[in-house]
């Protein structure tokens, strides 16, 4: 998309403030609903933002002393970015997981709150044995004025909300990170959807975020964050073909993950660094946190599919998305075990 099909394209979108369906900004698909919300939280349908904190907020009483409520920063429109700890035993090494990070991306919370409530409640001795050999420091969304955005008004809003240009609203929140900021990838047109920012860590989502992790990232050797679409399991880095350190050992661990991964339903995922096996594309998140703290397992998960629903995936297909993704995590968590 051309410089000024994307400007008309979201230029369109930002004066559609109703609600109302329109082709570019339709509120949700059908498929996307399987099932009523009305019997509680659950994974038949996507949740809004604010269920998705109440759910949090219900961990938290349920489970004392092992689920803590913690707050990676907050949003341009004054939200909280909610997340929780998950500590069944002292002294853990940890764990980051983050989604949402693109608003519009609404399989990766449902799959992440999925695997969560797995990690509190299965039954299978190897996720209860990391449940219990981690702790678990989880957000599912760390765009919330995007993915609220994306519920109310634009399905498809990919960025942050804020108001730094006259014409268009929002960043790209993972072009945004002050990582080789701005090198491969990003744009600097305001009304792109990789617009990097007037700045590396001009978002408040990215500075705040960026804060709290760094208070704890002598705690945790291992970072996921969740994306979609396109089936791929990434590691860095985006701004260009450099390789880091356990390369190697990334690339072996990372096949090995999707060959579980596609153990359940023949789901089939490339494996590789972001430069090589998407495109090139600097300032997210993910490269942050390595190239800043030299934190050794970092992945990335573009979700499902590879393109017939694209953003759109229907909620009956949330289950099967998280299950097959728990087994490629298994496989990770239990080499980083044996490792760190």
């Amino acid at each position: 998309m051309s410089d000024l099909e994307d400007f008309n394209h979201v230029f369109a979108d930002e004066n559609n403030g109703s609600g109302f369906i329109t082709e570019n900004s339709g509120l949700i698909n059908k498929e996307e609903q399987s099932q009523s919300r009305r019997a509680g939280f659950g994974w038949t349908s996507y949740h809004t933002l604010n269920e998705i904190y109440d759910w949090l907020d219900t961990l938290v009483a349920k489970y004392p002393g092992v689920v803590t409520s913690i707050t990676g920063g907050r949003s341009y429109e004054g939200r909280e970015i909610k997340g929780v700890k998950v500590s069944l035993r002292a002294g853990n090494p940890g764990v980051f997981i983050e989604s949402g990070i693109h608003a519009r991306e609404w399989i990766t919370p449902a799959a992440v709150t999925y695997i969560l409530n797995k990690l509190l409640t299965s039954e299978d001795p190897t996720i209860k044995d990391l449940a219990q050999s981690y702790d678990y420091y989880i957000f599912p969304s760390v765009n919330p004025d995007g993915y609220v955005f994306s519920h109310t008004t634009n399905r498809m809003w990919r960025k942050t909300r804020s108001r730094g240009n006259i014409l268009c609203y929002g960043a790209d929140p993972n072009r945004n990170w002050d990582f080789h900021w701005m090198v491969a990838g990003s744009s600097s047109n305001p009304c792109s959807d990789t617009y990097a920012g007037s700045s590396p860590a001009s978002e408040i989502e990215t500075q705040t975020l960026a804060a709290y992790i760094t208070s704890v990232a002598d705690k945790f050797d291992v970072y996921l964050s969740f994306h979609s679409y396109s089936q791929l399991l990434l590691f860095p880095y985006g701004h260009s073909q450099e390789k880091v350190s356990n390369y190697n050992e990334l690339l072996s661990l990372g096949n090995e993950a999707a060959a579980a991964l596609a153990k359940n339903n023949g789901t089939r995922y490339t494996v590789g660094n972001i430069y090589d096996a998407i495109y090139p594309a600097s300032g997210g998140s993910m490269d942050w946190v390595r190239g800043t703290f030299n934190t050794p397992y970092t992945y990335t998960w573009e979700l499902r599919d590879t393109g017939r629903y694209g953003f759109l995936l229907p909620a009956e297909q949330i289950i099967e998305t998280a299950e097959e993704t728990l087994n490629a995590l298994v496989v990770i968590l239990q080499h980083a075990k044996k490792n760190i």
